[in-house]
């Protein structure tokens, strides 16, 4: 068995948390609580995998991430 490690991206939002995974596209949740939609996320992502291997596709693997936020004046 093979491990993969992605990217992932929580948000908080009026409606709980939002996760995705940028290297794969569509790959995406939500949960009532962080804990939720991290452990929705990598179900998601398992499934998405699996079905990428399954069918003969490349898996992207990263090498490095930065992420910040910015603040924008307008």
């Amino acid at each position: 068995m093979k491990e993969y490690r992605f990217s992932v991206v929580v948000e908080k939002n009026k409606d709980g948390y939002y996760a995705f995974c940028p290297e794969l596209q569509g790959c995406y949740t939500q949960g009532d609580s962080y804990e939720e939609a991290l452990a929705n996320i990598d179900d998601a992502i398992r499934l998405h995998v699996a079905d990428r291997l399954a069918s003969g596709e490349d898996i992207p693997e990263i090498e490095q991430i930065s992420l910040t936020s910015l603040a924008v004046a307008v």
